[in-house]
């Protein structure tokens, strides 16, 4: 996957269709970083404790959780000083030697343990010759068995990555699943998409805090505007829908092996892959297919923007969303083999009408020179200016550029920079947000950004800030801490979209 991306400096012009983008373990290779980080590298192989750079980018490493790194710092950290070597080995024989007089203290004190019986024992302890060594027989296999498993876990192996991504895992605190106050709110919800004409200002109302799991399909549909608020409307809505985009497929999916439309395909194929490689589901062939039609056919549907890496990003919560309508089990792992044809053509459709209704919102983020996200980065840059000049001084000083670091954020609506259980909480406050995707997105990511503000001017070196604004760690991110970005973007909204003479210097 690493060598497949395309080495090009997208920050010297403006980027265009089918347009690299980078994810969090692949940042764009800034001349400066290469040869800071070449510099810096040099200077901790000769003064290993007096390298400033190198011990905050390691410290950086230990503190971060990317999944593309996981196992990889501890060998580092062990190498990049002899001194914690020393110290962890003096630790190590103070408590073997510790653990060695408590054991014989314990043999000494037994009073069947006598001198005879010692000698009589081999060796090798094959032959037992009492129960008290048939215990000391079980006690020394525990303690073989216990160091092989911990050499074995020592051994520097990638380990099995703790899916980052679970869906179903919505509370980080480990909350119950369903409290009072919750089945309260799902009832609310259910009344409402139960009645008659849903009433979809109170629903962008309950859904701006957060939409239970049960009823978030149907609930981002209307929200979308894909499905009518009345009732007796929607089933015949999903119905002309569903074979609506399938007659697109009939008609145009063809087409991808014509001369004009092979890069669209080839550049969609390659991405496809990439789109969440740590999560099970995004892996199997029959859900890259999916991906592969809902992409191809969008992208002919909208010649002026055509396909730009990192839309294939946006199809993924809806994905995930309209999957769980009939899976109970965690959707990460499921295999989608085991759905019926029908139930898998309507949520193709459904997650591809509700893409498209996303992206009609934000579109010139997409066209040619994507001027919708350089207005929002520079937007940022103000905003932030305003917010906390202390962090934007910090950036001028070591000449980091907000486009170096927020075009990911803006292009791909920071599904880079958080796990997907954290995108779809999001997602719901910027469905019943008005302009939740095309304007409260602004607000978010500056919020996201001080959040940081602490880590950012610990930094003080350009690539040592580079680093961590593609590599913040989050990973471990659940609703709570969603919630108070959230709460914090309101805030900014509240105070800055209303009075432009406080946004701007």
């Amino acid at each position: 996957c690493v060598a497949e991306e395309p080495q090009c400096h997208w920050l010297e012009s403006f980027p265009v269709p089918i347009q690299p983008v980078y994810g969090a373990q692949h940042p764009p290779l800034d001349p400066r970083l290469t040869k800071n980080f070449i510099k810096d590298r040099s200077k901790a192989n000769a003064l290993p404790m007096k390298s400033k750079k190198a011990s905050s980018f390691h410290e950086f490493a230990r503190n971060t959780s990317d999944a593309w790194d996981i196992g990889d710092d501890e060998d580092e950290d062990f190498s990049s000083s002899s001194s914690s070597l020393q110290t962890l080995n003096s630790k190590v024989a103070k408590a073997t030697a510790a653990q060695v007089l408590e054991n014989h203290s314990k043999l000494r004190a037994k009073p069947e343990w006598s001198q005879s019986t010692l000698s009589d024992m081999p060796t090798n302890c094959k032959v037992i010759k009492s129960s008290s060594e048939a215990q000391l027989s079980r006690t020394a296999e525990e303690a073989c068995v216990r160091t092989a498993l911990q050499k074995q876990q020592s051994l520097p192996l990638r380990p099995v990555i703790p899916l980052v991504a679970r869906i179903s895992d919505q509370n980080a605190s480990g909350a119950p699943p369903m409290t009072v106050r919750e089945k309260t709110r799902l009832e609310k919800f259910r009344q409402l998409l139960s009645s008659h004409n849903t009433d979809l200002d109170e629903l962008r109302k309950c859904s701006w805090p957060g939409v239970p799991r049960e009823v978030r399909p149907v609930t981002w549909r209307l929200l979308s505007g894909y499905l009518p608020a009345n009732m007796e409307r929607r089933k015949l809505t999903l119905q002309r829908k569903r074979e609506e985009y399938f007659g697109f497929i009939q008609q145009y999916y063809d087409s991808r092996n014509e001369e004009h439309h092979q890069d669209t395909y080839r550049q969609i194929h390659i991405d496809i892959p990439r789109t969440n490689p740590l999560i099970p589901l995004f892996q199997q062939p029959l859900v890259q297919e999916i991906f592969e039609r809902i992409l191809f056919i969008w992208a002919i549907r909208h010649p002026a923007s055509g396909y730009v890496q990192g839309i294939n990003d946006l199809v993924t919560p809806f994905f995930v969303v309209f999957l769980s309508e009939y899976v109970e089990e965690d959707v990460e792992n499921f295999d989608v083999t085991n759905l019926s044809q029908d139930v898998l053509r309507s949520i193709e459709a459904d997650s591809f009408w509700c893409m498209s209704k996303l992206l009609d919102g934000i579109q010139d983020n997409y066209t040619f020179a994507q001027p919708g996200i350089q207005k929002k980065v520079k937007a940022l840059e103000e905003l932030v200016s305003r917010i906390d000049e202390q962090v934007h001084n910090h950036f001028r000083k070591y000449e980091v550029e907000y486009l170096q670091f927020a075009f990911r954020w803006m292009n791909n609506l920071l599904m880079r920079e958080l796990p997907l259980r954290c995108t779809i909480r999001l997602w719901d406050t910027y469905q019943s947000e008005p302009e939740g995707f095309s304007h409260f997105h602004l607000y978010v990511c500056a919020a996201f950004l001080i959040k940081w503000r602490k880590e950012i001017l610990d930094e003080e070196d350009f690539q040592g800030l580079l680093m961590l604004l593609q590599n913040l760690p989050t990973i471990h991110w659940g609703n709570e801490e969603i919630g108070l970005l959230l709460a914090e973007a309101y805030r900014l909204k509240y105070m800055f979209a209303d009075a432009p003479n406080h946004y701007r210097r």
